[in-house]
């Protein structure tokens, strides 16, 4: 049984804005590129290292590897964290023959050849979810953000419900799918987020209460057994106290990385601010939400997207400029100023197939910017 009274004490006794990245990446062979499934390799040799002994984690797959940050008081040191992180991860990477790789798909790499990790969690995801989590081969980035109270961390998630698909827009990053042009800016979404249960957009709750009985609902209905079986594009965190955004591919470029984490700091910031301060807000259908959702991971920052409080469609290019405008304030509060890139991996990587250029050659150049801007310490300002 999970347990909420001891949920609702973590959310009241939690800090505001602590912030934690976790970023995942394939294990590649570094000549060939494809995925090699070696992850306890690499989390055995990473037990000698002192930052590292704690910094990795499995991620369904063997030939999956993630970087967390753990708790960091600002968004300046959960980064700084996570730079040192990926710096050792990488060497240690290199030094046995492998590469990392940071798109939210393989391009080529079969899932039917893929073995999942062998612990209590994914056991239970492979057995009660079958071929839905073997097909799950997706790199991801997650953000947690502290918020101080548990009604508080529900009307935040509630509030980043339109937001979601704004973020997967300037995230997206999977073109590549079983060997082909995927036709998506986002695979990754399609093969996760529209295949899991309890995945994408959850309902807005308005309230703990409604929450924490939707969760009893679905323990005492022997669907879930784990507060992380709500595989939601955003969701509360029971141990944490955290708001953990899950929308976002992967990013090829390690410094894109880090301006995404922030850009997703200032968004639930700024909606636990608008909260405080009774801002106006009105829940928008599921449906709404999921129309944006579907076009996000379509055409990415290519298309367009709708601006649901107007019932017009505006260019999907706009949603950063439009989320930087919304966050100002939460933004100078905490000193964010996301450098964000002027084009997205899906953007990069289309036009690149647009000039005629191989999928090989493609994937080859973005493992050599995530080699690149990863494996070293410093980022730019």
């Amino acid at each position: 049984m999970l347990d909420m009274i001891r949920a609702r004490e973590v959310f009241e006794a939690s800090q505001d804005f602590t912030v934690g990245v976790e970023e995942e990446f394939a294990i590649l062979d570094a000549r060939t590129r494809s995925l090699e499934q070696r992850f306890e390799e690499l989390k055995d040799a990473a037990q000698g290292d002192e930052v590292l002994r704690d910094a990795v984690a499995g991620e369904l797959i063997e030939s999956e590897i993630e970087i967390r940050s753990g708790r960091g008081e600002s968004l300046g040191e959960a980064c700084a964290r996570q730079r040192e992180a990926r710096a050792r991860l990488f060497g240690l990477a290199e030094s046995r023959g492998l590469a990392l790789g940071a798109t939210g798909t393989h391009p080529w790499s079969t899932w039917q050849e893929q073995r999942i990790i062998d612990t209590d969690h994914y056991r239970r995801v492979e057995e009660g979810l079958q071929y839905v989590a073997r097909r799950n081969n997706t790199f991801s980035l997650h953000v947690h953000v502290g918020v101080r109270g548990a009604d508080r961390a529900v009307a935040v998630c509630d509030r980043l419900r339109p937001v979601l698909p704004y973020l997967l827009a300037i995230s997206a990053n999977s073109v590549f799918l079983d060997g082909r042009d995927s036709g998506l800016h986002s695979a990754r979404t399609q093969i996760f987020t529209k295949s899991f249960p309890r995945c994408g957009i959850p309902d807005a709750f308005e309230g703990f209460d409604a929450y924490a009985d939707y969760v009893d609902f679905l323990v005492r209905t022997n669907s879930i057994v784990e507060h992380t079986q709500l595989w939601w594009s955003v969701r509360p965190h029971h141990s944490f106290g955290t708001v953990e955004i899950r929308i976002c591919d992967a990013q090829s470029n390690g410094d894109d990385s880090i301006a995404l984490a922030g850009l997703i700091v200032a968004c639930a910031a700024q909606a636990a601010i608008d909260h405080d301060d009774d801002v106006a807000f009105d829940h928008p259908p599921g449906r709404l939400v999921e129309e944006n959702l579907w076009r996000a991971l379509r055409y990415g920052l290519d298309g367009r997207l709708i601006d649901l409080e107007r019932g017009e469609e505006f260019p999907a290019a706009a949603a950063c400029d439009r989320l930087l405008t919304w966050t100002a304030p939460a933004r100078t509060a905490l000193g964010i100023e996301p450098a964000l890139p002027v084009l997205n991996g899906a953007q990069r990587q289309r036009r690149a197939l647009a000039e005629g250029v191989a999928m090989e050659e493609i994937f080859a150049a973005e493992v050599g910017e995530t080699q690149r801007t990863y494996a070293r310490a410093e980022v730019r300002s």
